[in-house]
């Protein structure tokens, strides 16, 4: 048996679909980008119940009512992790036995792209779900322990999240609620509204693209919706870009976006040269040794 390494033409020819979230206030239209994406190949996961905004879409849904049906439904999705034992969610065992309540996974083979909406309202099935569990109660006294359920849900969220990223052939897209905050210094910060913060954290590490659907106003003009794409921006926005392709302002079109994500990309020297800060002279002056 040879070394089973991937070469780059191989890894290069690998279907890979897009993984990220978009953040933003409720209202902002985060749900109506369902309309920018293709209805025959896109699969909704209604968690909101909020599908006013998209009445008239003929996409398909699926409607998770519990956390433990949003784990069934990652599985039949994502497949099954060989790696976990067959009394943990997502192993084969787990895989098998919904796939025999649902049907074919093949019926998925139509869907390219994964809707969820919202991140917002699993972590409360999730958390939910963790306060009804012996961790989260106290082995002395039998009462709820907030803490135990807190890091029960951390390790849930994350196990969803991870087994939805490792959907290689399909773009999986998780909206959410964006709150807006001020910190011990009086100064405003942005929060995904995510119970606990163990998944606020480690989100954007799982995902490829953080984006903030936010309403901007430029030179005194009327405000105008737009995707903030980039980690460094005015605003303070969370933001990430793992492709290299995106500005810092795009339209709020998910189709159009997951199409200039695919687009080629430029040269790597170009998009990891460091730019260094323009000068200032005056702080130039007053850097300089005194006679």
């Amino acid at each position: 048996m040879s070394l089973p390494i991937i070469s780059a033409d191989q890894r290069l020819a690998e279907p890979r679909g897009i993984k990220g979230c978009i953040f933003g206030k409720s209202g902002i239209g985060k749900t109506s980008l369902l309309w920018t994406l293709n209805a025959s190949t896109t699969l909704f996961m209604d968690l909101e119940a909020g599908d006013l905004a998209i009445e008239g879409w003929a996409g398909d849904s699926i409607r998770p009512r519990t956390w433990t049906e949003c784990r069934d439904f990652a599985v039949f999705i994502g497949g099954p992790n060989p790696a976990l034992r067959d009394e943990q969610p997502y192993s084969p065992a787990h895989y098998k036995a919904v796939s025999d309540r649902f049907g074919d996974p093949a019926a998925l083979d139509r869907y390219d792209t994964i809707f969820v909406d919202s991140i917002t309202v699993a972590g409360r099935l999730c958390f939910g779900w963790c306060k009804g569990q012996p961790e989260a109660l106290s082995e002395k006294t039998g009462k709820p322990d907030v803490r135990g359920a807190y890091g029960l849900h951390g390790r849930e969220m994350i196990g969803w999240l991870t087994h939805l990223q490792h959907t290689r052939a399909k773009n999986v897209w998780f909206v959410g609620i964006l709150d807006e905050k001020l910190d011990d210094f009086n100064r405003k910060v942005f929060q995904p509204q995510i119970d606990g913060s163990k998944t606020g954290l480690e989100l954007p590490g799982i995902v490829d693209e953080v984006i903030t659907m936010a309403e901007l106003k430029a030179g005194g003009g009327d405000p105008y919706r737009a995707f903030v794409c980039q980690t460094i921006n005015p605003w303070g926005f969370p933001a990430k870009d793992r492709s290299g392709r995106l500005d810092q302002v795009e339209e709020p079109h998910l189709g159009r976006l997951m199409t200039k994500i695919r687009a080629p990309v430029a040269p790597a020297p170009k998009r990891l040269t460091y730019t260094p800060p323009p000068a200032d002279p005056a702080a130039d002056a007053q850097s300089q040794p005194q006679s």
